[in-house]
């Protein structure tokens, strides 16, 4: 039983009683009823319990009375309620001014009606509201199995969900972003008393009643769904209505069936990107509908990020998930506000260009990966775009991108993470045959190789090394682990050799090429 006294006291027969005190304490809980038979009865009360009495163990000492009404509050009683007509007429002045001020509901209950008539009204009462409830929890069961096996959806998953079981909800990330909320509670009382403990709960939020249920993938938590403004006297059943609704999320979220964190703008404008790219929508016609939708990505300079893993089938599906969440919840890139989309190439991300530099950019990807800690004997690689200021340069940064995609095994030095630019040069220089590229390497270098190939071999690292620190002897004798002095000798003998000049840009031009090419060669 699950009704508070007022619900109570509107049940016939318990309807002819009357609350002659303690009206404050009128929403109490009421779980169970007893009758007061026994002179230790104090002793078995159990909190939420409403006790029936006729008075006859405390109708010749106001303070065992007193006493009673005491224990009662103090271990959690629901109410007191007191049958007149047999031993009091009526109930002590100072017992009710004791009541009333503890808020501890005392009852006058009707002489006419024996405790089993309204022990049974509200027993009667209380079958029936089960029983509507159980058919609508059946109900509400029914339309989220329906829901789960549609192939085709035409409303998003988790309003979906809210809207069958009939509470607003929240989904955290497991770092605490807030990805989802359709309740009207702000970020600060959703995320009251994080780090959360990975099980079932109710908890308060503000001044209502949640319920929270960690997301799991096996032994992974990936996050909360939170329920917002349930009904405090929550049954059981229901508890498991909202288990089977997380669990129909999390399997949905993670086999990666639909993107679901995103904003409804987002993800609207997410499905005409796709069609942009795939020829099915102009840049200007794309434009236009970003700014209905109030998404502004495309007014302002942007960059593409493309990442994707090597991995096949549902294994790169899950990664690239994964990789998302860690977008989205990133405590830096989560504010930048970027679009993303599941395509064929991979994970696509449209970002701002502003206000991080392209290498701070490119660190805040590694950031990400580093964080996922990928452990499959694979590792993800991103490519970032050139920066686009109108949005007909969307389909070009797109192609930039997937360029750098396919030159995946001729990253090098590069690392995981690389910026269009840093490729330009590589991706220009691939359109020059082998045969051009070996006849200047061979010439540009003469005046070296023909001496001992230990000496060559270790010249040209000296020089390699110096080329890529941009000239600078000091950075160059720390990557050698050599003295300055020794560097700067080497690169004077090397210039001697090669007949250059190394404070001519021209001359560093045509050795950085050398080892463009070299590079290119070796990995053909």
């Amino acid at each position: 039983m699950h009704l508070t006294v007022e619900e109570a006291l509107s049940i016939y027969p318990l309807s002819e009683a009357r609350l002659i005190a303690g009206s404050k304490g009128k929403h109490r809980i009421v779980k169970s009823i007893n009758v007061m038979d026994a002179p230790d009865i104090s002793d078995w009360i159990k909190e939420g319990e409403m006790l029936l009495t006729t008075a006859y163990l405390i109708k010749d000492s106001l303070e065992d009375a007193s006493a009673l009404l005491q224990t009662l509050n103090r271990r959690g009683s629901a109410g007191l309620g007191i049958k007149l007509g047999r031993f009091w007429d009526a109930v002590p002045e100072k017992l009710i001014a004791e009541a009333e001020t503890l808020n501890f509901p005392l009852i006058e209950l009707p002489f006419q009606f024996t405790f089993s008539d309204q022990m049974n009204g509200l027993f009667r009462a209380e079958l029936s509201r089960s029983t509507s409830v159980l058919q609508g929890i059946m109900e509400k069961q029914r339309k989220l199995m329906r829901f789960a096996l549609r192939s085709g959806r035409s409303r998003p998953l988790l309003d979906s969900v809210s809207e069958v079981i009939g509470y607003p909800l929240a989904v955290i990330g497991a770092r605490g972003a807030v990805l989802f909320n359709n309740s009207d509670y702000p970020e600060a009382e959703l995320l009251e008393g994080r780090p959360w403990q990975n099980r079932n709960q109710r908890v308060r939020i503000g001044e209502s009643s949640g319920y929270r249920i960690p997301l799991m993938q096996g032994e992974k938590c990936s996050g909360y769904l939170v329920y917002c403004d349930i009904d405090p006297l929550l049954l059981p059943v229901e508890e498991s209505l909202f288990i089977q609704g997380a669990e129909l999320i999390s399997y949905h979220i993670h086999a990666g069936f639909e993107d679901y964190f995103e904003h409804a703008e987002h993800r609207e404008f997410s499905g005409l990107l796709r069609r942009c790219l795939n020829d099915g929508l102009s840049c200007a016609e794309l434009s236009q509908a970003a700014i209905k939708l109030e998404v502004h990505l495309l007014q302002a300079p942007f960059q593409l990020l493309l990442t994707d893993v090597a991995a096949g089938g549902e294994a790169r599906q899950a990664e690239l998930l994964r990789l998302k969440e860690e977008y989205l919840e990133h405590p830096v890139l989560h504010g930048l506000q970027a679009i993303h989309l599941i395509m064929e190439e991979g994970l696509l991300s449209l970002y701002p260009a502003a206000p991080y530099t392209p290498e701070q950019f490119r660190e805040l990807v590694n950031e990400c990966f580093h964080n996922l800690k990928f452990d499959k004997g694979y590792f993800p690689r991103a490519a970032v775009s050139g920066v686009k200021v109108k949005p007909e340069g969307l389909k070009e940064a797109f192609g930039e991108i997937k360029e750098c995609m396919g030159m995946v095994q001729q990253w090098g030095a590069h690392g995981n993470v690389v910026h269009y630019r840093q490729l330009e040069l590589h991706l220009l220089l691939n359109q020059i045959p082998a045969e051009t590229m070996e006849r200047y390497c061979t010439g540009s270098l003469r005046g070296l190789l023909s001496r001992e190939p230990e000496y060559v071999k270790e010249m040209l690292h000296t020089l390699e090394v110096y080329l890529d620190n941009d000239g600078h002897v000091n950075e160059t004798a720390k990557k050698l682990f050599i003295h300055r002095n020794t560097a700067t000798y080497r690169i004077e003998k090397l210039s001697e050799l090669l007949d250059v000049d190394f404070k001519k840009i021209n001359d560093l031009m045509r050795l950085k090429l050398v080892f463009l090419f070299r590079r290119m060669l070796e990995r053909e």
